[in-house]
């Protein structure tokens, strides 16, 4: 389901935090309860204990928008939680033979959990369509710059080189890791909550067991062992999963905004809107609107996550405080990570790639980042540490007079002669420059990457 605030109106950060497909506002929250409470009523109905037809007549009246959900807010302040009142407002809605049907058995415990295994279950639907897309385009990009050569780049500064196919791939991995994991969370981990007042059941008079198979049975959601009113890993698993999964999109968004910066120039976010990614002081400015949100979304999960891993240790059959301080948590940490997946697709949908700038980037230090190719072509000859200590040299000469490292070599008396007592010439030394030839195992690596996802049947 869409996105809706509490008062059917988009706010000012909606479109930069709440962008996508996941719900987690005051009427989704809302419609979750109430198809909590619809559920029960049909599974009670199914079980036995109220009369037939109730269970349609409950499902029927709970519709979020015949609520009020300010009012239902209100009222929560009253008990610490807005089940009663709703449970109330539900009942009330109903035909005298059908109000037996509602809250049948639970505590509000039991409906507030149901309801948040529901919004996690329609949250990582969207979620996971979103990852499936950025994902693609990701590959693509894998697939089309398998061959790009660009510079690694280790502590910010120029490395060794490699493809910007491998820097897609690791993307891609990252991507398709967290995706995998929010789907296994979805299929496994998300289930019904259903005890009662602590974790018996005692209020009801038929059989236990089976009415809960059939609430779970009614949702789609798992049927857990026991009521898990404070045994919180299901919600831990989850955030840790949301977590990740703006930790794999962080990443995406951290190397973009590095990429795209003025002097490197070697990506930049496209976009069919001008006005995107504009200054209100500078004209000139083409911000990486998409990068920046995604990091933004990205660095507020791992608190949000701390918060729950912290809310975890509650007391006894019920707790006082920490569950309650999970509902906004989780909430959060749903709407951002949906965010963060659907700024992912856009961004690397239209990503810009300017391999000539990669290139030129990469000859602007000379072939310094080749030092660690021809100090392992000087290695058979003046031992590992040797080769290392003439080529450190040689480009710290290199550096301090703006020459190339080739010719800091063959001007050098020691390493032009450590150079020739190797058998390295003029020719051998560019084939040993030639960042090409230095790219190890990256087109093995990007070829596995697009192995694992093309055999993902989760990619779109």
């Amino acid at each position: 389901m869409g996105r809706v605030s509490g008062s059917g109106r988009e706010g000012l950060f909606d479109a930069l935090f709440g962008r996508g497909a996941v719900g987690a506002a005051d009427l989704d929250w809302l419609q979750a309860l109430l198809d909590a409470e619809a559920a029960l009523a049909r599974a009670a109905e199914r079980a036995g204990l109220t009369g037939s037809g109730t269970g349609a007549a409950v499902t029927a009246a709970a519709r979020a928008e015949q609520f009020d959900v300010a009012e239902l807010g209100r009222q929560a302040a009253l008990t610490g939680n807005p089940v009663p009142a709703l449970v109330r407002a539900l009942t009330a809605a109903l035909p005298a033979d059908a109000r037996a049907a509602v809250h049948v058995g639970a505590t509000s415990q039991d409906i507030i959990d149901t309801a948040v295994m529901l919004l996690a279950k329609r949250a990582i639907a969207a979620i996971c369509a979103d990852l499936a897309t950025a994902a693609d385009s990701a590959a693509e990009l894998a697939r089309a710059h398998a061959d790009t050569v660009m510079a690694g780049r280790t502590l910010l500064q120029q490395a060794v080189p490699v493809t910007f196919g491998l820097v897609a791939a690791g993307w891609l991995t990252g991507i398709d890791e967290s995706r995998r994991e929010l789907s296994r969370v979805r299929a496994t981990r998300l289930a019904i909550q259903y005890g009662g007042a602590a974790g018996t059941l005692a209020s009801l008079r038929a059989d236990r067991p089976a009415v809960a198979a059939l609430f779970a049975d009614e949702l789609g959601l798992a049927e857990p062992t026991l009521p898990w009113h404070t045994d919180r890993l299901r919600i831990v698993q989850l955030a840790a999963a949301l977590a990740g999964a703006c930790a794999a999109l962080g990443k995406v968004g951290r190397d973009v905004t590095l990429l795209a910066q003025t002097e490197v120039a070697e990506l930049a976010e496209g976009t069919g809107d001008p006005r995107q990614g504009g200054s209100s002081a500078m004209p000139h400015k083409r911000n990486p609107v998409a990068s920046v949100l995604i990091l933004a979304c990205a660095r507020r999960a791992p608190g949000l996550l701390a918060t729950l891993a912290a809310a975890a240790e509650q007391e006894h059959q019920r707790s006082a405080g920490a569950w309650h301080s999970e509902w906004e948590t989780l909430s959060d940490l749903l709407r951002l990570t949906g965010s963060a997946a659907s700024w992912s697709a856009t961004l690397l949908t239209g990503l810009r790639v300017d391999a000539d700038r990669m290139r030129a980037n990469l000859d602007a230090s000379g072939g310094l980042l080749m030092a660690e190719h021809v100090a392992a072509e000087l290695t058979p000859a003046l031992g590992r540490l040797s080769a290392l200590d003439l080529v450190a040299a040689a480009a710290a000469g290199a550096a301090e007079h703006h020459t190339g490292l080739a010719e800091a070599l063959l001007t050098d008396p020691d390493s032009a002669a450590a150079l020739r007592a190797a058998g390295i010439g003029e020719s051998e030394l560019a084939a040993a420059l030639d960042p090409a030839r230095y790219l190890g195992a990256t087109a093995e690596f990007i070829g596995r990457a697009l192995a694992v996802h093309d055999a993902d049947p989760g990619h779109t």
